[in-house]
């Protein structure tokens, strides 16, 4: 197999201007194809903006809405699967959630986050109750998760077991909690033999100040790609080769011994 370029756009976007953001999905898409990237992974509710308040409800869309048909056509322009974050709106529930779009435009995925962040998530949306969503992306196992939801080890684990190979995690990450980008990514991507793809949002928006530092983490716990704190596409290659010696290299998943760990659950 073929490693899988993924391209990761950390971006905040226009907040609050839809058609801005498609517009720079569309851009970053292009340049991103361009390097021979097959996956492009957005920030957390790229397409509307993530401290934009009751503006949440309105712009929010069905997972089939304008927006999810949008994105497939840029998918297709361009030859290579999205994920993208946005705001799903299921009947009068508000869910803050990713797709995963093919490269053909099919939708091959959808998450909704299971974790809120604070009491401005709690606010506005619904948690998620299906903790593993994946699809298959050129032969590669794509995961899907959001922001929080990666600083549960649990999750992640779960992941593992269910035979992720690439957990992506469009995430809006902010100061004061940078260790969390910056160390304890490569950690879980090193403890759960994967690849973590964990793009964030940039600069102040609201009452946050988002941090960047955006970084494809291999499974041998080093960043392979990382970007600055400003706006920024990053590219790197989930290789399937180096996955499965660092598998047989470190066998945590063959020695996990799940009769000691009932107390979790």
């Amino acid at each position: 197999m073929t490693p899988l370029r993924t391209a990761l756009l950390q971006s905040s976007g226009v907040p609050g201007d839809v058609p801005a953001n498609l517009a720079l999905l569309d851009e970053a898409a292009g340049r991103a194809a361009a390097a021979g990237a097959g996956l492009l992974i957005t920030s957390e509710l790229f397409l509307t903006g993530y401290a934009i308040g009751e503006d949440l409800a309105r712009l929010a869309e069905p997972a089939d809405g304008p927006g999810a048909e949008a994105v497939a056509a840029t998918a297709v322009r361009h030859g290579l699967a999205i994920a993208h974050g946005y705001p799903e709106r299921a009947g009068e529930t508000l869910h803050n959630a990713v797709a995963l779009t093919g490269a053909d435009g099919a939708r091959l995925a959808h998450y909704r986050k299971t974790h809120l962040f604070g009491d401005f998530e709690r606010t506005w949306f619904t948690p998620g109750h299906e903790p593993v969503v994946q699809a298959e992306v050129d032969g590669l196992t794509v995961g899907l998760m959001i922001c929080y939801d990666v600083e549960f080890p649990e999750n992640v684990r779960a992941h593992a077991l269910a035979g992720t190979d690439l957990l992506a995690v469009p995430t809006a990450q902010m100061h004061p909690f940078e260790f969390v980008a910056e160390s304890v990514i490569p950690v879980r991507a090193f403890e759960n033999q994967m690849y973590v793809a964990y793009v964030n949002r940039t600069g102040p928006e609201g009452p946050f100040d988002f941090v960047g530092r955006s970084s494809l983490a291999g499974p041998d716990g080093t960043a392979r790609a990382r970007a600055g704190r400003g706006p920024e596409l990053v590219v790197g290659d989930v290789d399937p080769e180096l996955l499965a010696a660092s598998r047989a290299a470190n066998p945590y998943l063959r020695d996990r011994r799940p009769g000691l760990y009932t107390a979790l659950t």
